[in-house]
């Protein structure tokens, strides 16, 4: 007998007249009328090349191979309906590796709140990290990224995505930097020193230089490096600027001898997104972990909400 040939709905009336021994009571159950009981069992029986219940008086009786059937019958069907239901996630017993993408600055501010909360709640589950790039954009699926923030000009298409927040581009320097003894930062005092830019992660300050373009000046990005802690370094041993955004200057700021300044033109506003494969959306074990990065993200003393 194959499976093709079979109507799962009759594995669940031969079920139920196996335990009932009766038409019209397996019929209730069934909320089917008696004929219909009676149609599929006629069909359980040419399917299994047996009668299954024979009668004897007013009952029904199993036949051997019957009987044989049952027990392996009530187990197949409990393992449907086991894969089927809608379990309860439990953080504590989820093992995986769960890989995330973003910024360095994320992964060194953001990140250790929650693992924090994972190695008690989620003992079980791994973390992998990925600086994200650009290009992971149009192939979120294949990039095998479970999670990924960064700053984009709109909303993704195509991926699930919620926003985290936005702020502005400000200009980054070391404390005693010649630039924050003038009462205001002008466009040739701005290019008049060298710049260095984080390369890592998101694009950060390229709206800054269609800004300076459009009102006839540009700056020299002296320096490129991929990481946060090497641009710290730079900025608080020489004169370079930096423009980051907002609440990275003020994160940065607090714990580093740094300052900012509003930048003497206005740039388009850093959106930033947590984003996820649609395929996620519905996945109890991702929404988990998806909420607690959110989160973090969002009330962590370095994260754009607690500028």
């Amino acid at each position: 007998m194959l499976l093709s040939q079979i109507n799962l709905n009759l594995l669940r009336s031969l079920q139920v007249l196996l335990d009932e021994c009766h038409v019209s009571r397996a019929a209730e159950r069934l909320n089917i009328t008696q004929s219909a009981v009676s149609r599929q069992l006629s069909q359980l029986r040419e399917l299994c090349g047996d009668p299954l219940l024979v009668r004897d008086g007013n009952t029904l009786v199993p036949t051997p191979r019957a009987l044989a059937i049952q027990g392996r019958l009530d187990d197949l069907l409990g393992e449907f309906e086991s894969l089927l239901s809608d379990d309860v996630f439990d953080p504590k017993t989820w093992k995986q590796e769960f890989v995330i993408s973003s910024s360095d600055y994320v992964a060194q501010y953001i990140l250790p709140n929650v693992v924090s909360v994972m190695v008690e709640q989620a003992p079980k589950v791994n973390i992998a990290y990925r600086l994200w790039q650009p290009d992971y954009l149009n192939q979120f699926n294949a990039s095998g990224i479970d999670l990924a923030s960064t700053m984009l000009p709109q909303q993704p298409e195509n991926i699930s995505s919620v926003k985290i927040g936005e702020d502005k581009s400000v200009c980054l320097m070391r404390k005693g930097h010649p630039l924050l003894e003038e009462p205001s930062l002008c466009c040739e005092r701005l290019t008049a020193y060298p710049h260095l830019k984080v390369t890592g992660g998101g694009d950060k300050d390229s709206n800054a230089d269609v800004a300076l373009a459009e009102l006839g000046y540009a700056r020299r990005v002296a320096l490129k490096v991929p990481f946060f802690s090497a641009a710290i370094n730079a900025l608080m041993s020489s004169d370079y600027l930096m423009i980051v955004p907002e609440h990275i200057a003020a994160n940065l700021s607090n714990d580093h001898p740094l300052a900012y300044r509003p930048l003497p033109f206005d740039t388009q506003l850093h959106q930033y997104w947590l984003m996820w494969h649609p395929k996620y959306d519905q996945d109890k074990a991702h929404q988990w972990m998806r909420e607690l990065v959110l989160h973090a993200m969002r009330t962590s003393r370095y994260s754009i909400g607690m500028i």
